[in-house]
């Protein structure tokens, strides 16, 4: 019965010591990501067409409008 409890022991270490391992690899992994996630909050703009809002960073700017793609661009704010 103690040889079992042993055997039970060392599993459940060895599934604890993988399982730390294991969590320090995913955040070393994702550390870059979220620290430019968290760099600071980006304007947001409206497309003049269809009124979706999107990141400044990725919008189209063109005769004092935004817009969310060259298509909507071409169609011009709607009215």
């Amino acid at each position: 019965m103690a040889k079992v409890l042993v055997w039970v022991l060392v599993f459940l270490g060895a599934m604890i010591v993988m399982r730390i391992l294991s969590q320090k690899k995913h955040k070393a992994r994702q550390s870059p990501q979220l620290h430019k996630r968290n760099k600071g909050a980006e304007p947001m703009v409206r497309c003049a067409h269809c009124g979706i809002y999107l990141p400044r960073s990725e919008a189209l700017m063109s005769n004092h409008h935004t817009w969310c793609s060259l298509e909507h661009a071409k169609l011009g704010p709607r009215n």
